[in-house]
């Protein structure tokens, strides 16, 4: 396990997670409810941007590691599952669109990783609908987290909610296209 700086940005990432949680059982009194919506949505930013610049840093330094390649998703889906999860906990989305974007996820790792065992990775790598998938999760989510209105006209939730359904949409057909490009490799591995 190399130590380098975007091994330990993915690193913080996770270490990040409990904090963002706990945001949301604090003692009553510490943090208003607008205040927490506040804090948690600044630590979900920074995760957002350090996923990113975790990725840059490795390409641009030269420190790609399998290790850095493993935990960087891992760190990812961890960060969005318990986003998604406290969101369903404060009644700001819906547990059936949570399970459709946590289930994929693993299901979709899964696959990738069944896929790998078989040498046949490249088929389901990273997809530029998986990347507006992403997208579309990364902004809805913390305006969901955020809850409150930006500025007049613009209703964070109402906008956030829109855009975690095309999250979701986005979702399940990047997963279909995962398996219509796994499933023909697979059926040849087992043969």
């Amino acid at each position: 396990m190399p130590l380098n700086l975007p091994n330990f940005l993915t690193w913080l990432r996770i270490l990040a997670i409990p904090l963002f949680v706990g945001i949301f059982y604090l003692p009553d009194g510490w943090l208003t409810p607008a205040q927490q919506n506040l804090v948690a949505t600044i630590i979900f930013a920074g995760a957002a941007i350090t996923d990113w610049l975790d990725g840059y840093l490795a390409r641009v330094l030269n420190q790609m590691s399998a290790f850095g390649a493993f935990l960087d998703p891992v760190a990812d889906k961890l960060m969005v599952a318990a986003a998604l999860i406290v969101l369903v906990y404060l009644d700001r989305l819906g547990a059936p669109i949570a399970l459709i974007i946590i289930g994929r996820e693993i299901a979709v790792s899964a696959l990738r990783e069944w896929m790998a065992h078989i040498g046949q990775s490249k088929s389901v790598a990273v997809s530029f609908l998986g990347k507006i998938k992403t997208t579309a999760q990364m902004i809805a989510i913390p305006l969901l987290l955020y809850h409150d209105d930006l500025m007049t006209g613009f209703n964070a939730h109402e906008i956030g909610t829109l855009l975690i359904y095309v999250a979701a949409f986005l979702t399940l057909w990047s997963m279909i296209y995962y398996l219509k490009a796994a499933i023909p490799q697979a059926i040849e591995y087992d043969k």
